[in-house]
């Protein structure tokens, strides 16, 4: 027999709402998803959603992947990217056009089943969050810089990976650290509480706090607890912190995935969280506020170029809902 496993899981009106069913593959996630949507009668037919996803998967020939999703995304916009250790990206489109690509990433035949298993994160745009849409190839779709270091793993320890409900209930333990493994401006913005900011500008600047810290932890006895924003860079680290020694945890699905399992998720989270796209950020009901880059970024040097990128992009599709001046 096959069952539903109806969870209080949300999201933003008319976009797709993904329902895991309770069989399992191989690496202990969910197998397959019913994916419903809603109507809900006072929002616009053609209301824009975010979709934002990641898999890693051993890629032979990711030319022809890229060629491929080329396809698959030509009504959509946004990026993403393909490198032999699989795919990341975030897109936009009514939730007909979204539902319409998430199953076609999922089932086209030439795609070998490489992301039969990918799970979409949604979320909603009162701002169009890209002005075009774009497939690159990259040498990693997360660039940590580490040689020998990729988030695809044959036999991975799933039980690293906590629920939304898990995550919380390991917060509120004595012996975890918890590390926020987002860039310093995110932290700024918006945090789970207790979290630390290694301060980094750059993901490529983690494994240096990592290797600065593992010691100690390791000395104290701590968990380590560590979070982002989709889950990718999490993934990527995950193996090799625990290669280090470390008993590692990770938030599944990462923030977003928080947001949209618990409708209660303020009570662990403090502010907003940032996404890289022209909303700026969400809170926790998955809804864009209207926070405005100029309130996101400093003046140091690694910011500048973020926020003069940010109001290039402005420029294109300015910020509907933006704090009156």
């Amino acid at each position: 027999k096959t069952y539903l496993a109806f969870t209080n899981t949300r999201g933003p009106a008319n976009c797709p709402i993904m329902i895991p069913l309770m069989d399992k593959n191989d690496e202990g996630r969910r197998s397959h998803y019913l994916t419903i949507q809603f109507a809900i009668p006072d929002a616009p037919a053609d209301a824009l959603c975010h979709t934002s996803f990641y898999r890693f998967a051993d890629l032979s020939v990711p030319d022809a992947v890229v060629a491929i999703v080329r396809e698959l995304v030509e009504p959509l916009t946004g990026s993403v990217l393909v490198a032999r250790e699989g795919i990341s990206g975030a897109l936009a489109a009514s939730a007909n056009r979204i539902a319409a690509f998430e199953h076609a990433l999922r089932t086209d035949p030439r795609l070998d089943g490489h992301f039969q298993h990918i799970t979409f994160k949604h979320s909603a745009c009162a701002t169009s969050p890209f002005w075009k849409v774009r497939v690159h190839k990259k040498d990693e779709i997360v660039a940590l810089g580490v040689p020998g270091v990729t988030g695809v793993a044959p036999n991975p320890d799933r039980s690293r990976h906590l629920s939304p409900q898990a995550w919380r209930d390991l917060l509120a333990q004595d012996d975890v650290v918890v590390i926020d493994n987002r860039n310093s401006f995110e932290y700024r913005l918006g945090r789970f509480q207790n979290a630390i900011d290694p301060k980094v500008d750059n993901f490529r600047d983690f494994p240096s706090y990592v290797q600065a810290h593992a010691d100690q932890w390791k000395a104290e006895g701590k968990k380590v607890a560590m979070y982002c924003t989709g889950g990718i860079r999490c993934e990527k680290t995950g193996m090799w912190m625990e290669n280090l020694g470390l008993d590692v945890y990770q938030l599944e699905g990462g923030i977003l995935n928080f947001f949209q399992s618990l409708p209660d998720a303020e009570r662990d989270w403090q502010g907003e969280c940032f996404v890289f796209d022209n909303r700026i950020a969400i809170d926790t009901k998955l809804q864009e506020t209207p926070t405005t880059a100029d309130e996101v970024y400093n003046d140091s040097p690694d910011e500048a170029w973020r926020l003069e990128r940010a109001h290039r992009l402005d420029s294109v599709n300015p910020k509907h809902n933006r704090k009156p001046s």
